[in-house]
């Protein structure tokens, strides 16, 4: 029981350097992200025969050339489409004020009410008229101090680096962690270490495959159906997908109003409402029970808690973080509940 003190001193002490590194915590963990996810592919060249380095070379250039896929064809079109759905929101506000409104007052018989008058124009003139403007802000922002620049470079090129070394040397790390743990808990924390690792990768392999493959499906789907901005409204329900059901739900709402905004017609909300149900059928019955299954045990409502606390402590690296340590956290809870049920303190005598 002596040792108890030590590890909970020990876990204190990580949670405080923690909290006073998280400025420059952002390219580490994403390196670590990085080489987490690409240490199983290493893994598997290397059983073929393949030297360690080697296959972490290949793993990069596979990972790399993604990248460069995605922002060359992706990030494009969901930028133009997205500056596009920007310009429409006067539009789809005067049908709003125009249309629905009043057809909700004559149907609920509510007491007459009239949105207030907007100057959109310069509302989007001054803010959010074009996302170029906006990412132009943003660059100057970052670009307006040398100091600035510099460490927004070094960040950049850090994390391929730390990436490169994590995952080349991912098992050893992993063994002299290991060694450090006192004998007597050696099976205790190799048990749980290993559902820990099943449970973060079927969250951060298995959940973001789920988002990518439900972003494609409904963003094929609306486009079929003939929806102005479907690639913007599949990333959008696909991204809210981390949540079970929510990316249904949002990207349903969303995509209704924008077909009844173009079409003006009831009939296009089924085909809307067809291709998000056949989406969710995909998800319930062959995405999720094959690519994450049911090892996360995270309820949807521990899921936001968690992003929203994650993002309050430290930001976009806890929101990075909130998920995967709270995945984790729940199997040593699993863990501690068991043990708590087998003891004298629950049972009695």
């Amino acid at each position: 029981m002596q040792r108890w003190p030590l590890a909970l001193a020990g876990a204190a002490l990580l949670a405080g350097a923690f909290y006073l590194l998280q400025p420059i915590l952002l390219p580490f963990v994403l390196g670590a992200l990085i080489g987490y996810l690409g240490d199983p592919l290493v893994d598997r060249l290397e059983r073929r025969g393949l030297g360690r380095t080697l296959g972490v070379v290949v793993v990069f250039v596979f990972f790399t050339a993604l990248m460069v896929l995605a922002v060359l064809v992706a990030i494009p079109l969901v930028v133009q489409q997205l500056d596009a759905l920007l310009q429409k929101i006067p539009q789809f506000y005067q049908w709003l004020t125009d249309v629905l409104v009043p057809w909700l007052r004559s149907r609920l018989s509510v007491p007459a009410a009239h949105l207030p008058e907007i100057d959109w124009s310069g509302q989007l003139a001054e803010h959010w008229q074009s996302l170029g403007k906006v990412t132009a802000t943003t660059v100057k922002n970052i670009t307006g101090s040398g100091a600035g620049l510099l460490l927004g470079l070094f960040n950049l090129a850090l994390v391929p680096v730390v990436a490169f070394y994590l995952m080349r040397d991912w098992d050893i790390l992993i063994a002299k962690s290991l060694d450090i743990v006192p004998v007597v808990w050696h099976d205790s924390v190799t048990t749980m270490v290993r559902e820990a690792d099943e449970v973060l990768s079927a969250f951060l392999r298995g959940q973001f495959l789920v988002m990518c493959s439900l972003g494609v499906i409904y963003s094929a789907g609306l486009w079929l159906v003939g929806i102005q901005f479907a690639l913007v409204l599949g990333v959008i329900a696909g991204l809210a997908s981390i949540v079970p059901y929510l990316g249904f739900l949002v990207g349903i709402v969303i995509s209704c109003a924008v077909a009844y905004a173009q079409y003006q017609e009831w009939t296009m909300l089924l085909w809307v409402a067809l291709v998000f149900g056949v989406g969710q059928v995909l998800e319930s019955v062959l995405l999720t029970p094959v690519l994450v299954g049911d090892r996360i045990g995270l309820h949807p409502v521990a899921v936001i808690f968690a992003l929203m606390a994650g993002g309050q402590l430290a930001g976009f690296v806890g929101v990075l973080l909130a998920l995967p340590v709270s995945a984790v956290i729940m199997v040593f809870v699993r863990h501690a509940i068991a043990r708590y049920r087998a003891s004298h303190l629950y049972g009695g005598e």
